[in-house]
């Protein structure tokens, strides 16, 4: 019997899933806001390989996937950079 690719898929998200899990669950909650910073620059190659996936004119399920991405990852971005914003005026002096 062979998997197709949205069976392999399905089971690279579902071991993904299990092990983002376990990693920020080990991550101690005074690093938990430095860390996601970083994160923001992947959000950032999120939004470029999304753009990459929906650039054609046709209206696919692939382009609204990309859209939609888009639109998440932009998000994403923005709320961490609050986050971070929020939390660098945390450490600054206070008037």
């Amino acid at each position: 019997m062979t998997m197709g690719p949205l069976l392999i898929g399905l089971y690279i998200f579902v071991l993904a899933s299990f092990v983002g899990f376990e990693v920020i669950n080990k991550v101690p909650p005074t690093l938990h806001t430095p860390l996601m910073s970083g994160a923001n620059a992947i959000s950032g190659i999120t939004i470029i390989g999304a753009f990459a996936t929906a650039t054609t004119a046709d209206v696919s399920v692939s382009n609204i996937i990309g859209a939609a991405s888009v639109a998440l990852a932009t998000i994403n971005v923005i709320g961490g950079f609050m986050v971070t914003d929020r939390m660098l005026k945390m450490f600054g002096k206070k008037k």
